[in-house]
């Protein structure tokens, strides 16, 4: 399996508090559970990504307030990778601090979540939309009070029995998704730099749906 699961607990490299033009600067807001027994879950897909796109640029996440933080720039841009240390459920707070706390306009976020509703491994882009049922996402649109706010969403699909969806999203992958996932991790960290680096529409345009 990848490298990056053991850097969950290393230190970073960067300094937290950045001075960048703030139009420049890019909030990438992973979710997930706190904890190891949730680390390798399908529900955690987002603090997943974020730990493989810091591993591939070499920086390594801090314990601040409301979160565990990484930053790493790109051709002038900077890249502030958040997991929420709240749970899943209430991590509005932890976006709405960090938003303020380095002068980041709403449309530089992005919100890395997993999806029910997409088979597996498929990537969706979007600029606005419901919650979907998702606790998350639900938090975050209360504290921001918008729906107008970017939101990546990783596909795990929706292959459970009736009254088993707790378990599922809550259980660890299957050995032919491990298999694929190392492909669609990639895939994933690409999409987040085009983010920031090409913008939002031009992204969609790259990766949805790949």
């Amino acid at each position: 399996m990848c490298k990056f699961w053991y850097n969950l607990f290393r230190k970073n490299k960067s300094s937290v508090t950045t001075e960048d033009n703030p139009m420049k600067k890019f909030l990438i807001v992973g979710l997930g559970n706190i904890g190891a027994e949730y680390a390798k879950t399908r529900h955690n897909i987002g603090f997943t990504i974020l730990d493989f796109l810091a591993h591939k640029q070499d920086v390594n996440f801090e314990t601040r307030k409301l979160g565990d933080v990484a930053i790493f720039k790109i051709k002038g841009r900077t890249f502030i990778l958040l997991k929420p240390s709240t749970f899943m459920n209430l991590s509005g707070k932890s976006v709405v601090y960090w938003l303020s706390k380095e002068k980041i306009p709403l449309e530089n976020l992005l919100i890395v979540t997993d999806d029910l509703n997409l088979p597996f491994g498929s990537l969706r882009l979007k600029v606005r939309g419901s919650d979907g049922g998702h606790n998350g996402l639900k938090d975050i649109q209360e504290k921001l009070n918008t729906i107008k706010y970017n939101r990546f969403r990783f596909g795990i699909s929706d292959e459970f029995n009736i009254g088993r969806q707790v378990d599922y999203v809550l259980g660890e992958w299957e050995d032919e998704e491990i298999s694929n996932l190392n492909e669609r991790l990639e895939k994933s960290a690409e999409l987040i730099k085009s983010f920031g680096l090409a913008g939002v529409n031009n992204t969609m345009n790259t990766f949805n749906g790949k």
